[in-house]
């Protein structure tokens, strides 16, 4: 199953939070599938961070919502300032969208779960080695342990 989201891009202005969605945004991109933070989100940190290019993004109306979004993206930016994003997991109301008839999320239904600039996303969401040895260690420990649940835990009634 796909993880879908949306990417949009606000005007940084003052007054405005990072944490809340704001009232205009000017584009955004539709992304089908790897829109959770460790993918999408290290993808946008590092096309800032490492000046690099994303590929597979669909330009879309700014009016659109979609009823299959995970995740919703944010980035701030204005000139001669610091680029920021913003990450938000959405919830969904049983509304449907006039442009395209999904169902659309609300506003104040969704979680803003990260914001700052792009390499504390990276740092954040990008694990080192050493967090990837641990995890695996922890792993092995966990498949040789005899008393560690494995398979189906489905209790018959």
């Amino acid at each position: 199953m796909s993880t879908r989201a949306q990417v949009r891009f606000a005007t940084r202005e003052d007054g405005v939070s990072f944490s809340e969605h704001p009232e205009k945004i000017n584009a955004q991109f539709y992304v089908h599938s790897d829109g959770y933070p460790e993918g999408l989100g290290l993808d946008i940190a590092k096309s800032f961070v490492d000046c690099g290019k994303i590929a597979g993004w669909e330009i879309e109306s700014l009016a659109c919502k979609h009823g299959d979004l995970e995740y919703i993206y944010y980035i701030w930016q204005k000139e001669d300032d610091d680029t920021w994003i913003s990450i938000f997991e959405v919830n969904y109301a049983n509304n449907d969208c006039e442009c395209c008839g999904m169902t659309k999320y609300k506003k104040d239904e969704s979680k803003c779960i990260f914001v700052g600039e792009p390499r504390k996303l990276v740092e954040k969401y990008n694990p080192t080695q050493e967090q990837f040895d641990k995890e695996n260690e922890q792993a092995i420990i966990n498949a040789e342990d005899s008393s560690y649940p494995t398979g189906d835990h489905r209790i018959d009634l």
